[in-house]
């Protein structure tokens, strides 16, 4: 009997990357799945934070795919080495903060490294693109630049459009039959749902923009303002993943407000109240803020006001309301609540 060939997908969680592997595997090879962690992804966070979500069904979706397909999923923390593709892509970035096509070159170069392909027996590596799907990297004169500068070459197979390509090397040598293979292309989406139910497959997370933070607009004005209020784009962890939670008004330049939306999002920035000082009105229900920068009185108190304006008392004379500063010392303040009109449109980031 031939030796069963060996492959590494990656695995994001949506319906293409699903699709890639069990096509592969249905041709007898041995798929184990990797996913990266860079800090930027959409998987779960929000809908695990926001109470209003919480009816939906919580789940990684990465890990989900790998449960309906069988599969080994391996999950790997790239936040460190990933800030060098965010800031500074060679290729640039998309409509948003999105470097799309280094962040691709950047996981499928990821994976040879982690696959150990000649020591640890993986033979190919698998990815789940379509010709035409995304305007920045999955455009069919990308397709080669992404498997030349990853150095994977013709090890690199995307079993849903592979008739539009070139043949690999899997193809060549037979470890896979090209005539089982597709010829996906464009961002219409039937194809794959129908090849979806062919194989029994009946939930798949729907595609919104991608499962990166970077391609929406409004996170990346969020980054962008991060980026210049603290004149460096160094960024950590809390960082970035604060900026998936609340409003963020900044009514100055030297601070912004973070304000809850409700209580999900309430309870988890009660998490940073040791490292930001923190707002939150005592006679009347409302959000917990933090405020993030060098702010002085007049600047707490301007950012009492806009806390008093979301909360029940936006209506009263007076709201009270606790200011806690990250040492735990507390102070009480008596303030009146902005109107709407009052908050500038500008000063939402």
């Amino acid at each position: 009997m031939a030796e069963q060939k060996r492959a590494v997908a990656l695995i994001s969680g949506g319906l293409d990357s699903m699709l890639a592997a069990k096509v592969i595997m249905e041709q007898g090879v041995h798929v184990e799945g990797v996913n990266f962690f860079t800090g930027f992804c959409v998987e779960g966070h929000t809908h695990a934070i926001r109470k209003k979500k919480q009816k939906k069904e919580q789940r990684n979706n990465a890990l989900w795919v790998a449960e309906q397909l069988g599969i080994k999923l391996h999950i790997v923390d790239v936040i460190d080495e990933y800030k060098d593709v965010l800031l500074n892509p060679k290729h640039g970035y998309g409509a948003n903060m999105n470097p799309c096509l280094d962040c691709k070159i950047f996981m499928v170069k990821k994976a040879e490294a982690w696959s150990f392909m000649e020591d640890n027996g993986f033979d190919f590596i698998i990815t789940g693109e379509v010709i035409g799907q995304r305007p920045k990297s999955q455009r069919r004169e990308t397709m080669p630049i992404i498997a030349r500068e990853s150095g994977v070459e013709d090890r690199l197979l995307r079993p849903l459009c592979a008739k539009h390509l070139p043949p690999t090397l899997p193809e060549r040598e037979g470890w896979v039959n090209r005539e089982d293979l597709h010829d996906f292309q464009g961002r219409n989406r039937k194809p794959q749902i129908a090849l979806a139910e062919s194989y029994g497959f009946t939930d798949w997370a729907q595609p919104a923009g991608g499962c990166c933070f970077l391609t929406d607009e409004v996170y990346s004005n969020k980054l962008v303002d991060l980026w210049e209020a603290r004149g460096t784009r160094e960024y950590e962890l809390d960082g970035i993943m604060l900026l998936k939670v609340g409003r963020h008004i900044r009514p100055k330049p030297n601070f912004k407000v973070i304000v809850g939306r409700e209580e999900g999002e309430n309870r988890y920035l009660e998490g940073y109240r040791q490292t930001f000082l923190s707002i939150r009105a005592t006679s009347h229900k409302g959000p917990l803020a933090l405020i993030d920068g060098q702010a002085n009185e007049a600047d707490i108190e301007l950012a009492a006001q806009i806390v008093a304006r979301y909360g029940q008392g936006k209506d009263a004379q007076s709201v009270t309301a606790e200011i806690r500063f990250p040492d735990g010392q507390l102070k009480e303040l008596t303030v009146g609540p902005l109107a709407g009109h009052q908050i500038d449109p500008k000063w939402h980031v």
